[in-house]
Parts: structure tokens; C-alpha cells; sequence
């Protein structure tokens, strides 16, 4: 994500809501770390592999995935790949099947990686979500830390409930109904807003 566009984002976020400007004070800019991978097939088979896993673990078992390919990690080279090598790589059968569908999807053009990026949020989250083991969130997160989108707002998100919550100072966490709602002034920086959200939970218990 481009430096100026999210100072541009956080300034008008900052004057649109007293309460995100009050955060942004506190916070800081937006750290938006970018969580890129070399390509969008990369990126997908990453985010599959540290599903429901601890950082620690998903990447070593990424890393032992990632191993089988030598550096060649494709669609082609993983639908070369037995599934018996994929799990011994410590890939659950439930994620060598998805990373499995991922490749057999890309090669036929269900979901056309190449031409994601000139793509609309809502196109991008439909063709990955066609993908087993690729719902909605994953695809918000891919459209968040891949292609870099501002106006993504992850309204399953526990975190981002919790910490809209915890801002807002509401006694209950808002439903992902209430939330879509609650987030439509924030348009079109929606993930910068995500973003302070997430924090806000941290902020909360004192970490910073």
C-alpha cells in the first residue's frame, strides 16, 4: 500500500470521526505491513497453509511445503505433486486437498490470478471463494495484505468487531450486519479503519 494514499486515508478518516481521529493520535499511522508473496499463487498457498494454525507452526510447515518445489512453486508443479508428498510436508488432507483445487482452479481459469488486479473486490472475493478452503475472510485478507485495497472491511473478523466495539465503547459486539452498516461512512478507506480496529484490541489490554 502506497505511503501517500494511506496518510490521505487516515487524514480524512481523522476528520470524518472523532473517535478514529482519537485513535490515530494514539496510535500512530497505520502500519500496514504488507504480507506479499513473489505472486498471487504464493500468496493463496501461504494463506491456506496457516489456516487455524500458530505463526510458528504454519510456517514451518510452509516452509517444508515450499521445499518440495525448489523455489518453482506453480500451479502446474503442485498438480505434478502426489498428495501423499504434500501431506508429508505436514499439510493437513484438508489443506493439501485445497491447495490441490487452488492449482486445478488457476490452471483452468476459474480464477484467473493473472488478472486479479484489475479486478473488483467483490469479483476477487467470488472467484477465490470458489476455491475449497477459501471463504470470504481469506480472500478480505488477500485483497488486504497482496493487492494492497483500501476499502476492504472484514466485517467477520472478530477482531475488528472487538476493537470496533472497544472504540465505540458499545456494550455488545456488533453483528457482521451492524458492522457493514456502521462502515459505510468509512468508505472508500474502510481497511485503514480495519486496521486501527485490530488494535484497538491490544491498545485495550495495554499493549500498545
Amino acid at each position: 500500500m502506497a505511503g501517500r494514499k494511506l496518510t490521505e486515508a487516515t487524514a480524512e478518516i481523522a476528520l470524518r470521526d472523532p473517535v478514529m481521529a482519537e485513535l490515530i493520535e494514539t496510535l500512530g499511522p497505520p502500519r500496514l505491513r504488507s504480507r506479499r508473496q513473489p505472486d498471487a499463487f504464493a500468496a493463496l498457498v501461504r494463506a491456506i497453509a496457516y489456516q487455524q494454525l500458530a505463526g510458528a507452526a504454519a510456517a514451518a510447515i510452509h516452509g517444508r511445503f515450499l521445499a518440495l518445489f525448489d523455489g518453482e512453486l506453480t500451479p502446474t508443479a503442485v498438480l505434478a505433486t502426489p498428495g501423499r508428498r504434500i501431506r508429508q510436508s505436514g499439510m493437513s488432507a484438508a489443506k493439501a486437498a485445497s491447495i490441490q483445487d487452488l492449482a486445478t482452479k488457476t490452471a483452468d481459469g476459474t480464477v484467473p490470478l493473472a488478472r486479479l488486479g484489475r479486478m473488483s473486490d467483490d469479483e476477487i472475493i467470488r472467484r477465490l471463494s470458489e476455491v475449497r478452503g477459501i471463504g470470504r475472510w481469506t480472500a478480505e485478507m488477500f485483497l488486504i495484505f497482496q493487492l494492497g485495497r483500501l476499502d476492504v472491511w472484514p466485517v467477520d473478523d472478530l477482531g475488528v468487531r472487538k476493537g470496533y466495539a472497544l472504540a465505540y465503547d458499545m456494550a455488545q459486539l456488533p453483528t457482521p450486519k451492524q458492522l457493514e452498516i456502521l462502515g459505510d461512512r468509512f468508505r472508500p478507506y474502510r481497511t485503514v479503519v480495519a486496521w486501527y480496529c485490530w488494535r484497538a484490541v491490544p491498545l485495550a489490554r495495554g499493549d500498545g
